[in-house]
């Protein structure tokens, strides 16, 4: 069973931990072929919301569509349409490059694993390393293998929390070469980044989140510093 989807909104989420409330009432959208950026200090509720979006959490009010369904009416199909990149970048240290993705297309049921594995490998320009043990790899090289991991089902929604932490100027550019490409592809893309330099490199909309809620959603285009300077900065002096 497929699933297809050109747009992902949030419609008024709040969700709770007992008393604490990490979101209230966020309201914003994503189209394919859109970077969507959510800036905002620790705790702000980034993280939070990227778990909603990725099914790993329910909302405690509101909803999140994939189109015209929520994640109970889409069911098991919408997560074949969903790519995560966390913290935990999910490779397993102890298996080579190739083994790694080997074992993420299996568990997708994608089809040509082989083939799809060195697909994989050479855009992550790995190809080279792909029988050496990922314990043995840079930050950068594991974030660009993760990355092609998330990628091998070739979701219709990709969700990245902070991919850029930790890299040198050459892997910060390689990544955004490649999420550029998928943006170019008609993804949809939401990324939680603290790096405004990256940000205004990369994003078509900026998500400004202050202690659980919106304080700004628009067109990020040359304006990235100026929310961020208006509706967090100005307010920590």
């Amino acid at each position: 069973m497929t699933f297809d989807f050109g747009e992902v909104s949030v419609r008024e989420v709040s969700r709770n931990y007992g008393r604490r409330r990490a979101l209230t009432r966020v309201s914003l959208a994503c189209r394919a072929g859109e970077v969507l950026g959510l800036l905002g200090p620790n705790g702000a509720g980034k993280s939070t919301l990227l778990s909603i979006l990725s099914t790993l959490l329910a909302p405690s009010a509101g909803d999140v569509r994939y189109g015209t369904k929520t994640a109970a009416e889409a069911g098991p199909a919408l997560r074949a349409c969903l790519g995560l990149l966390s913290h935990d970048l999910h490779l397993y240290p102890e298996l080579t490059a190739a083994e790694n993705l080997r074992f993420f297309a299996q568990l997708y049921g994608v089809s040509d694993v082989d083939g799809r594995v060195a697909a994989a490998l050479d855009r992550a320009g790995l190809l080279s390393r792909r029988d050496d043990v990922v314990s043995g790899f840079s930050r950068g090289m594991r974030q660009r293998l993760a990355l092609e991991r998330a990628l091998l089902h070739e979701p219709r929604l990709l969700l990245l929390d902070e991919p850029f932490t930790g890299l040198d100027d050459a892997s910060v550019a390689a990544l955004v070469a490649r999420l550029r490409e998928l943006r170019g592809a008609g993804r949809i893309l939401v990324v939680v980044t603290h790096d405004l330099d990256v940000a205004e490199r990369l994003l078509d909309k900026v998500a400004v989140l202050k202690d659980g809620r919106l304080v700004a959603f628009d067109d990020a285009r040359g304006r990235i510093r100026e929310h961020y300077r208006a509706h967090v900065a100005e307010q920590r002096a």
